[in-house]
């Protein structure tokens, strides 16, 4: 599990960065803005990270800030969008813009992004529409009932997607400790109980 990394920038390309970390060099897919936030080579850098694991390969992917992780959670947690495809969208569209956009309804702006056709982008406001109006912009996609959540919280949620949960799975496990008086103490032992909340 891998949650995030800082370390030196090796490389930088149109569509990934090499961080390189104690001796290892890590590749990270990232979005275009991502990219262009990150500080010129050989600059020390503190990239967020998802770790995507398919039963063929593992993809690590990066990220700016929490927001823009948040919201590529939101996307993937949506039938028929993919990392890849959440990327790309978030190139074309910076998270706080895409959450207007969605909220407005705008099919037109969503299908402006490079594979996203007009079904797809219908999708993206129904699913995301409700949610993106319970938040603010410094709490996308972590905000339940208008309350902001802990910082333990959103830790634990990262680190069960991180192993391949969805985020609405991960959410509920969390949801569910905090109602028990469980989601306390270090953070390994929060994620042990989260994942046998989800195993149960």
């Amino acid at each position: 599990m891998i949650d995030q990394l800082k370390g030196i920038v090796e490389q930088k390309t149109l569509t990934y960065a090499v961080l390189f970390v104690n001796g290892v060099g890590y590749k990270l897919t990232m979005s275009l803005n991502g990219l262009e936030s990150l500080p010129s080579k050989g600059k020390e850098a503190h990239i967020l990270t998802y770790l995507h694991v398919r039963e063929d390969i593992l993809n690590l992917f990066g990220f700016a800030d929490e927001k823009e992780r948040n919201v590529f959670h939101l996307l993937i947690s949506i039938s028929g969008i993919g990392p890849k495809l959440a990327l790309t969208i978030l190139s074309g569209i910076e998270p706080s813009r895409l959450k207007d956009r969605v909220i407005a309804g705008d099919v037109v702006a969503l299908t402006s992004v490079p594979g996203v056709g007009a079904k797809t982008a219908k999708r993206i406001i129904v699913e995301l529409k409700e949610k993106f109006m319970k938040t603010s912009d410094d709490s996308l996609g972590f905000e339940e009932g208008g309350e902001s959540v802990s910082q333990l919280f959103r830790d634990v949620v990262n680190a069960l997607i991180s192993l391949g949960y969805k985020p609405n799975h991960a959410k509920k496990a969390c949801t569910d400790l905090e109602k028990n008086g469980e989601l306390s103490g270090e953070l390994e032992s929060v994620i042990k109980k989260a994942l046998k909340q989800l195993m149960s």
